[in-house]
């Protein structure tokens, strides 16, 4: 019966059965034609349940070193792998490092139940490991239909039936067909290899750099490597399941489910078409959840908080306070008491610059920031040192936007007092090596501020294992209500700096002749803060713990490397930012077009992608450029997202439809 039915799915996907483009546009994959991906989803899980394991073949594919190193890894995973066939595990090792966990000993991963224990096929491209290349005889993997097994893939070495590959679904024509030039009348569609593999193990945390200089601006690690097979229409990651010891628990990510969860996402615009939000590193959308939360507390809990004798009061501080218990959850902050709540993350630098660097920064002193860095980590830095006389200096940059370590460290001298840097590049996607960073500054007695706005939607961040003095970031980036972040501040550094603005909440007594501040972190939130949606920032915690950090940087790496390909295969189109070690930001330029044109052409398909400098100038001019077109990817988008994206970009190259 299950054969049946996926035999009748593949037969509706045939080239002749597919709609115009244009027709498809205002249409559902159901009114369309298309089966459901998730019920797709669901019927090949039963199906390759029910394959013997006799009947599977096959084994490894060697990737070329050459090709390998050159891949970007997926940030605070070890390396990179393609599973082309089922591979039993035969050795694990005594003990198993799982990222933002720990180490996990044997006994513990022997003691998981038997059916975690096999590597079933997938089309995964981000596993830890440090495998070197071409050696799959131990790859844990996960994707479409992976059974559920432990956090990051550490499996115990008991094998049993492996599933079938995923090559038994057929997919939508338009994911399969490779078309280097379109035909008349045709839209071009791309057929997605799975990456070679990386070589370089990462450490958790830190980046192993190993900068290939000379290299131009392009993404080198990906254009030897050719066309294997078509991914899925729409990764899926199955439940994750950790050992006792680590105490977590990751809920499965249901793609279809996720997508329900935000209501925008159902909005139609541009004359009817279903709205593609790829718009992220600008702000991200709001699960329902989040926006319950918030109606929740004009309900039932409105009131200022602290000191006031009604239930009222208790109810509004008691939920501020517990959000700020979330947020040093999230961060791994060492206490509640190291959380201010500000506006977001360019309010959280103004308040470093204008409290603790007004204090500690003297006339000739030296502030270092980087290439990299958005306008709100350059302007504060600028007028301080314009007020104290002291001097900025910019850590350069490599062709793929990395940083260079070694010129960055050659930056210091006694007069170094601070380091302000991006933790993920909004422009580039770059992934600093921020923990490495952080530790060069401190050998040099420098403090140091990292700016995680785009960092903490798409990783793990632990302020215990990074070890920045301040760290800030924005709730509207991370699925949270607009208008409300987050400073992080190490204790014995918050202690040293004064407060910045005056006024209520932030005092302990005040007379006429002196004031005595609070502890922080009140002493630095000053007036009534903006309580409803510091509550809206701990539901989006919520939300994001429920789906699993884990869960989200992996299947968000899988849809970083299939826009990469998608779109690298336009003619005339060129991506800028290639580090080996990415967050979800695709910029591009496309030849003979300004960026304004080609994201007008975009939204006029209901596609919501950011055209312009991204308020981060100096690093664009570094590649030469004034404004990128800048789709930025979250956990809610889709392989289909992306194709519509890349067809739309051929049309508009190709001169069809473009109304130019």
């Amino acid at each position: 019966m299950i054969t049946s039915n996926l035999d009748n799915a593949a037969q509706a996907f045939t080239p002749e059965s597919l709609p115009d483009l244009d027709q498809l546009s205002a249409l559902s994959a159901t009114e369309a034609g298309f089966p459901d991906p998730v019920a797709l989803a669901r019927l090949a899980n039963e199906f390759f349940t029910s394959v013997p394991t006799a009947d599977l073949t096959g084994g490894a594919v060697a990737v070329p070193t050459d090709d390998a190193a050159l891949l970007p890894s997926q940030p605070g995973l070890t390396s990179i792998a393609p599973v082309v066939t089922p591979v039993p595990l035969t050795s694990v090792p005594a003990d198993v490092a799982l990222p933002g966990v720990g180490t996990v000993s044997e006994p513990e991963l022997a003691a998981l139940p038997a059916s975690l224990s096999s590597v079933p096929d997938t089309k995964a491209y981000g596993v830890p490991g440090g495998i070197s290349a071409g050696d799959f005889s131990a790859l844990p993997s996960f994707g479409f239909v992976d059974e559920a097994r432990p956090l990051y893939g550490a499996i115990p070495a008991a094998a049993i039936p492996a599933t079938p590959a995923l090559e038994t679904i057929k997919f939508p024509a338009e994911t399969q067909v490779s078309t280097p030039a379109p035909l008349p009348g045709t839209i071009p569609t791309v057929n997605f290899p799975k990456p070679a593999e990386a070589s370089a193990p990462q450490v958790s945390g830190v980046v192993a750099h190993d900068i290939q200089r000379g290299r131009p601006a392009t993404y080198g690690f990906i254009d030897s490597v050719r066309s294997l097979e078509p991914v899925e229409v729409t990764p899926r990651l199955e439940p994750l399941v950790t050992s006792p010891a680590a105490g977590l628990v990751a809920a499965p990510f249901d793609l279809g489910a996720v997508r329900r969860d935000f209501p925008i996402l159902q909005e139609r615009v541009s004359g009817g078409k279903p709205l593609i939000w790829l718009d992220n590193a600008a702000t991200t959308q709001k699960p329902q959840a989040v926006i319950d939360r918030l109606a929740f507390f004009y309900e039932h809990e409105n009131s200022n908080v602290h000191r006031a004798a009604h239930e009222l009061a208790a109810r509004s501080t008691d939920a501020y306070e517990a959000a700020r218990d979330k947020v040093a959850k999230f961060l791994n902050a060492s206490s509640s008491s190291d959380i201010i709540f500000v506006r977001g993350a360019t309010e959280g630098i103004n308040l470093v610059a204008q409290s603790w660097g007004r204090r500690n920064i003297q006339q000739g002193d030296e502030i270092i920031v980087t290439w990299l860095e958005h306008h709100a980590n350059i302007v504060p830095w600028q007028q301080l040192a314009a007020e104290k006389g002291a001097r900025l200096r910019v850590a350069p940059v490599d062709d793929r936007g990395q940083i260079l370590l070694d010129q960055y460290e050659a930056l210091f001298t006694p007069r170094t007092r601070l380091v302000s840097l991006a933790h993920v590049s909004n422009a580039l996607g770059t992934v600093t090596p921020a923990a490495e960073m952080v530790a060069i500054a401190h050998r040099h007695g420098a403090k140091v501020l990292v700016d995680g706005a785009q960092a903490v939607s798409h990783m793990p961040v632990d302020m215990q294992a990074m070890n920045p003095d301040f760290y800030v970031f924005s709730g509207h980036k991370v699925f949270g209500p607009t208008g409300i972040g987050a400073v992080y501040g190490k204790p014995e550094v918050l202690a040293e700096t004064p407060p910045w603005q005056g006024g209520g909440n932030m005092i302990a007594d005040v007379t006429f002749e002196k004031t005595v501040y609070q502890a922080a972190p009140a002493r630095f939130e000053a007036g009534t803060g903006n309580i409803a949606d510091a509550v809206g920032l701990g539901a989006a915690i919520d939300y994001i713990n429920r789906l699993g950090m884990a869960n989200i940087a992996r299947y968000e790496y899988n849809l970083l490397l299939y826009g990469i390909e998608a779109l690298q295969r336009i003619p005339g189109l060129h991506l800028i930012g290639t580090a080996r070690e990415k967050a979800s930001v695709l910029s591009f330029v496309l030849d003979g077009f300004t960026t304004e044109e080609v994201g007008k052409a975009l939204s006029r398909e209901g596609i919501a992608v950011r055209s312009g400098h991204h308020c981060a100038q100096p690093i664009l001019r570094r590649f030469g450029l004034e404004s990128t077109v800048r789709p930025s990817l979250a956990f809610y988008n889709t392989c289909e997202e992306i194709d519509a994206l890349a067809a739309t970009v051929w049309k508009l190259k190709s001169g069809r439809g473009s109304g130019l």
